[in-house]
């Protein structure tokens, strides 16, 4: 059973953006030929597959994020640097000369437009389910107030009792919100 955990930092919009350029930056250094050994390009290769899981993991992050007020500024800046980032690549594979250029900014440019995607698809989810609030708690006019549903028994009484309690008299008891009190990590 896998437990989603809440994050509760503030967005941040150049951690993805420095991210992005990083893994792009770092691919197409990998693709040049010539310039390094078979060795070097093998470690550039795993530092970018390393540098794009990074920003994966920092766009979820940044998606699933509870805010008070729902999508915000620094989503927008987000969405629209990762499509920047994503129409500077198709610039650089429409411009390049090597072939092994043109396919890395190829590969980058949908990598950053499925990035977007997500991004957008994500975010849009987690404001949609919180409903722009990050409060769980109920309405005051609820709170402390128990319901039962019909045929469930006698209702508690509210007076004071009088003689020994009997069988099918029901306890009152509070009911806490899901996790109230506990911690999350």
């Amino acid at each position: 059973m896998s437990e989603v955990v809440e994050e509760r930092r503030a967005a941040r919009v150049g951690t993805v953006s420095g991210l992005a350029l990083l893994v792009g930056g770092t691919a197409l250094i990998a693709a040049t030929r010539g310039a390094h050994s078979i060795f070097a390009t093998s470690l550039l290769c795993l530092l970018s597959a390393g540098l794009a899981h990074a920003l994966l993991d920092e766009i979820r992050r940044q998606a699933r994020r509870r805010t008070a007020g729902g999508w915000a500024v620094a989503d927008t800046a987000n969405a629209v640097l990762l499509a920047g980032w994503a129409v500077g690549a198709l610039t650089t594979a429409a411009l390049a000369a090597p072939t092994a250029v043109r396919v890395v900014g190829l590969a980058l440019a949908g990598g950053y437009v499925l990035s977007c995607g997500y991004f957008v698809v994500e975010r849009r989810r987690t404001v949609t389910s919180s409903g722009g609030t990050a409060t769980a708690s109920p309405p005051a006019s609820q709170a402390g107030t128990q319901s039962s549903p019909t045929g469930s028994g006698p209702a508690p009484s509210s007076g004071p009792s009088t003689g020994s309690p009997s069988s099918t008299e029901t306890t009152k008891t509070d009911v806490m919100p899901d996790g109230y009190g506990m911690s999350s990590r």
